[in-house]
C-alpha cells in the first residue's frame, strides 16, 4: 500500500507539458479546480475529462502510474460517495431501514466520485511534471507581490516544496522499518483496530527519529552551502515565459468560459 504512494514523485520527460513554466502550470491546476467545481452536469464534467486525459497523453505518464496513486485514497472516495448516496434529498427510489436512495443522491454520488477522482488525478500531475527546485521557484514568484506585506514567501515556498519532496522518501523509510519489523516476527494485519494501532509504534518511534535525522542533515547541507534564506539570493535558472505558456494561458481561459456557457444552460 505504501508503494502506491506517488505525491510529490517527479517523473523528469520530455513532453510539452514538462517544458512548460512552473508558473503556468500552477495557475493551470488552479483553473483547472475552478472549472471542476464549477461543472453542473455530465456534459461539463465529460469536457473537464477530456481535458485531464489529453493533459495525461502530452505529458506520457503512464496511466497505471496515476491509478496506483489513487489507490490509497479510495476508501474516501467511496466513503463520500457513500454518504452522498444516503443522505441527499429529492425523489426515493429505494429505501430500507432509516436509509433513502434519492435520485438527486445517486447523481450526487456519481459527480463527487468523478470530481474527487479527477481533482486528485489533476494535482498528481503538477508534481508528477515538475521538479521540486522549479515548483519552489514558481510559487515564490506568483507569490512574490505578498512580499510587499513582509511575508516570507520564499521560506514558505521553500517549506512546502521540502516537504512535498521528502513524502516519498518517508514513504520508503517507512516500507523498510516495516520489513524491518516484520522479520522480526511483528504482525501489522491480524487484530482489531485498536490492536492494529498499538502495532504501529514500533515504527513510529524509528520514523520520527530518522525523520528528525534527515531534517538535521538537511539544514546542516544547506547552512554548508551558506544559505540564509531569499534575500539577495540568485537563481541558475531564471523563469521565462514562452509561446507555449501563453497557448496554454489561451487554453484555460478557454475551458473556463466554456465551462460557464454550459453550467448557464444546465449542462
Amino acid at each position: 500500500m505504501l508503494k502506491d504512494i506517488t505525491l510529490g514523485q517527479y517523473f523528469p520527460g520530455t513532453s510539452v507539458i514538462h517544458k512548460l513554466d512552473p508558473r503556468t502550470k500552477l495557475v493551470w491546476v488552479i483553473v483547472y479546480i475552478i472549472a471542476l467545481f464549477l461543472a453542473k452536469w455530465f456534459v461539463s464534467y465529460a469536457l473537464v475529462l477530456v481535458v485531464l486525459a489529453s493533459i495525461i497523453a502530452t505529458s506520457k505518464i503512464h496511466l497505471k502510474v496515476i491509478l496506483r496513486g489513487m489507490k490509497p485514497l479510495l476508501l474516501i472516495i467511496l466513503l463520500t460517495a457513500f454518504l452522498n448516496l444516503f443522505y441527499s434529498q429529492g425523489d426515493v427510489v429505494a429505501q430500507f431501514w432509516i436509509f433513502k436512495i434519492t435520485r438527486q443522491g445517486i447523481r450526487n454520488a456519481i459527480f463527487m466520485m468523478l470530481r474527487i477522482t479527477m481533482l486528485v488525478a489533476g494535482t498528481f500531475m503538477l508534481t508528477y511534471t515538475t521538479s521540486p527546485i522549479a515548483l519552489t521557484d514558481g510559487l515564490e514568484n506568483l507569490l512574490g507581490p505578498l512580499k510587499k506585506l513582509h511575508v516570507p514567501v520564499h521560506e514558505l515556498a521553500m517549506m512546502m516544496c521540502i516537504a512535498l519532496r521528502f513524502i516519498p522518501t518517508l514513504i520508503e523509510e517507512t516500507d523498510k522499518i516495516m520489513s524491518a519489523q516484520k522479520a522480526r516476527g511483528a504482525d501489522f494485519e491480524s487484530g482489531d483496530l485498536i490492536a492494529r494501532a498499538k502495532a504501529m509504534v514500533p515504527i513510529l518511534v524509528p520514523l520520527f527519529i530518522s525523520a528528525f535525522r534527515r531534517a538535521d542533515e538537511l539544514a546542516t547541507a544547506m547552512e554548508c552551502r551558506c544559505y540564509h534564506g531569499g534575500e539577495g539570493r540568485t537563481r541558475l535558472n531564471q523563469l521565462r515565459y514562452a509561446g507555449r505558456d501563453y497557448v496554454a494561458y489561451a487554453l484555460g481561459l478557454a475551458l473556463i468560459a466554456l465551462i460557464v456557457v454550459l453550467r448557464t444552460f444546465g449542462l
